[in-house]
């Protein structure tokens, strides 16, 4: 197939584009390059993909319509996987418009260009931050989230109702995956993974906040991945036997899916940090702090809808992964 991979210099889109290109699919993969983050890192990422046959990539911002609606008609894609987005919850208490250019304008965008062009399936990012003042836990995709607690929740909402609405005006089958804490080699340098790491080999101290009472869904890229090319698969189909009296906010009559993407088994924060111990050989120093503006103390996800769907199963525990990705950061800087 020919697929568009927006946020391809991106640490999951930098992954998936790996799995596909490896698949034999012809990849066009697209990104800003935003600042947001070292860009040296993104730009290693691309050329890391270098050696893949048949993958192109075009620097181009979600938000610019006109180069979107080109993008769409020049390269005519069978399916799209949309990864791109102003990604981190306190950073969207300090620049809150760069998250409606890129999460709002920039879906709506992608959405665009599929409803012209006739894309077989879009497949797109959401975020467990949905889940916002949720507390009944596994968080599951038949749940209420109306409360969220961030701009960067609020938008990944928005995108899962932007979607259904396309799904049904336009019978555009849309796949929204809330992703779950991803970690693993080539991360991002703003995540906890990557932060304590560092500052660990470093002997410096790690902030820990809400006083480490916090546990998480951690996730390895490569079960993200797998989840990933398992949905992409996995057309969702018009359910006309569905009432809405009957049925929770992720079904339809419209092709429209929603799933959680994540291990289904939370780890304490605490216990994430032993374990970067553990594969660094070094004891970290703790700063603990209070909780920040925007966070939740606590993600789990309820993924048996999606195995149900694809057998998606996670395989990789945070021991293990959380070795992996030491041993890359070691390698990649040289520590």
């Amino acid at each position: 197939m020919k697929l568009l991979i927006t946020g391809m210099a991106g640490f999951i889109g930098h992954a998936v584009a790996r799995r596909l290109a490896g698949e034999g699919h012809e990849i066009v993969g697209i990104d800003n390059l935003n600042d947001y983050y070292d860009v040296s890192l993104k730009q290693a990422r691309l050329a890391d993909l270098a050696d893949c046959e048949r993958v192109q990539f075009i620097r181009l911002d979600l938000a610019d319509r006109a180069g979107m609606a080109a993008l769409f008609a020049a390269h005519r894609f069978d399916r799209v996987i949309h990864l791109a987005a102003q990604a981190g919850v306190r950073y969207s208490l300090e620049n809150p418009h760069v998250y409606a250019d890129s999460n709002l304008v920039g879906h709506l965008n992608v959405l665009e260009g599929c409803r012209h062009q006739g894309v077989e399936h879009l497949v797109y990012a959401s975020s467990s931050s949905v889940y916002g003042m949720n507390d009944r836990v596994p968080f599951a995709t038949a749940d209420a989230v109306d409360h969220p607690i961030s701009l960067y929740a609020a938008t990944k909402k928005a995108n899962e109702l932007m979607a259904h609405t396309y799904a049904h005006l336009y019978g555009l089958p849309t796949t929204g995956l809330r992703f779950f804490t991803v970690y693993g080699p080539w991360g991002r340098p703003d995540m906890a993974m990557f932060k304590f790491t560092r500052a660990v080999l470093a002997g410096e101290p790690i902030p820990v906040y809400n006083h480490g009472e916090m546990e998480r869904d951690f996730t390895y890229i490569d079960d993200i991945v797998e989840g990933v090319v398992r949905v992409l698969a996995r057309i969702p189909r018009p359910d006309p036997q569905w009432q809405a009296s009957e049925s929770g906010p992720d079904t339809s009559s419209a092709p429209y899916a929603l799933y959680n993407i994540g291990h289904g088994s939370p780890v304490s924060l605490m216990g994430f940090i032993r374990a970067v111990e553990a594969a660094t050989g070094r004891e970290a120093i703790c700063d603990f702090q209070p909780m920040q503006p925007g966070d939740v103390p606590r993600t789990w996800a309820d993924t048996q809808a999606l195995f149900d769907a694809t057998g998606y199963r996670p395989e990789v525990g945070v021991e293990e992964g959380v070795r992996r990705f030491v041993a890359w950061y070691r390698a990649y800087y040289g520590v």
